[in-house]
């Protein structure tokens, strides 16, 4: 038998071995815990959303359909016609754009340049010859308008016949965006843009809840309409909107078309979602412009646009933050500004498709 002494020397070492294991199963759940929240936490956060890689593929599939136009209908080839008046350096810098992916896709785009006294009257008559001449097939025209004398800027997007208003910015095109007529219209060029950038990231759009941040008739509005017709439900904001912090941080998909630089905070995007930057804003000062225009459209880096300016270029949204949290975000520059262009370009080639099939009914008309 065990003397009492030599008792407790056993029951404290089987105690201090008992309370050995139980420390080894704690910290190794403690260890197994953070393992999976690490793996969690790790999860891919903060991938970019390229439109400027997206939108080269975009791009090089026109080409393709171009050279299918050419050969199937003799030589047909799409034409745009971009009117620009006056010569505002960010608007000379846009259409540059314009001019360089119609040229890379092989369509023909003509450049009308207006002055500055042009009335709009003088403006009517240039859409009007545009509209009935049957070798062009898009017509836009660059705003804002750099003009000496009052002109209505509805009234001049409201000319542009509604089968080459190729920015889908008519009423008409507009107004079938509104109740869901996807297929027959022109759908405007960024609104379309976001939504082709969250349907390359594989995201979900059905079921999701989606915050649109702006209600401008150019971006705000029609992309909220092209979510919902794509049955996302859909939530719009705007300066009054209360708690928008909290709204926030129950999207899904979240479009920020404010024009306010880092006015979303990154601790306000809830985890996984996907983040679309409309937003375009050089910081400080608006002296270099131009140069970051020329950033925003096109693949430069913001540091390239940094170190070029002295300044920096910065979207709606807080990237730096929120890329930690979003699963897909679009990088300012190169994320919408590139797919901007690539959806016009997109329109121009369906325009003229379009125009084909015209061609083709009237040939069959005219034969019976």
């Amino acid at each position: 038998m065990l003397s009492c002494c030599q008792s407790r020397v056993l029951v404290g070492y089987a105690e201090r071995r008992l309370r050995c294991y139980y420390k080894q199963i704690i910290h190794g759940n403690k260890f197994s815990s953070q393992s999976s929240a690490s793996l969690v936490e790790t999860k891919e956060y903060g991938k970019l959303l390229s439109g400027s890689d997206i939108a080269k593929e975009i791009l090089l599939t026109l080409s393709q359909e171009v050279n299918k136009l050419k050969v199937q209908h003799s030589g047909l080839t799409p034409q745009l016609a971009i009117v620009q008046v006056g010569a505002r350096e960010d608007s000379n810098v846009y259409v540059k754009m314009k001019l360089k992916a119609a040229k890379t896709i092989g369509i023909i785009a003509k450049h009308i340049v207006l002055p500055s006294s042009t009335n709009e009257i003088e403006l009517l008559g240039i859409l009007s010859h545009l509209n009935l001449d049957p070798h062009v097939h898009g017509v836009i025209v660059q705003m804002p308008l750099d003009c000496v004398n009052s002109i209505n800027s509805s009234l001049i997007t409201d000319t542009v016949f509604p089968n080459k208003d190729v920015d889908g910015l008519n009423s008409r095109n507009q107004g079938k965006v509104a109740v869901g007529d996807l297929a027959t219209g022109f759908l405007p060029c960024t609104p379309s843009g976001c939504l082709e950038l969250v349907k390359r990231s594989g995201t979900q759009i059905e079921g999701s809840h989606t915050v649109i941040i702006g209600r401008s008739r150019i971006v705000g509005t029609p992309v909220s309409e092209l979510f919902k017709w794509h049955n996302a439900t859909v939530t719009t904001c705007h300066s009054k909107t209360k708690n928008l912090d909290e709204i926030v941080a129950n999207a899904d998909i979240l479009v920020v078309a404010i024009g306010q630089p880092n006015l979303i905070k990154g601790e306000w995007v809830k985890k996984g979602a996907v983040v679309i930057d409309c937003g375009i804003t050089s910081i400080p000062g608006n002296t270099i412009f131009p140069v970051l225009l020329v950033s925003w459209l096109t693949e430069i880096h913001p540091s390239d646009a940094t170190r070029k300016s002295g300044s920096r270029l910065v979207g709606d949204v807080d990237f730096e933050q929120a890329r930690m949290r979003a699963s897909w975000i679009t990088p300012v520059p190169g994320g919408v500004g590139p797919m901007t262009v690539a959806m016009l370009m997109k329109n121009i080639v369906m325009a003229a498709v379009k125009a084909t099939r015209t061609l083709d009914e009237n040939s069959v008309r005219r034969a019976y």
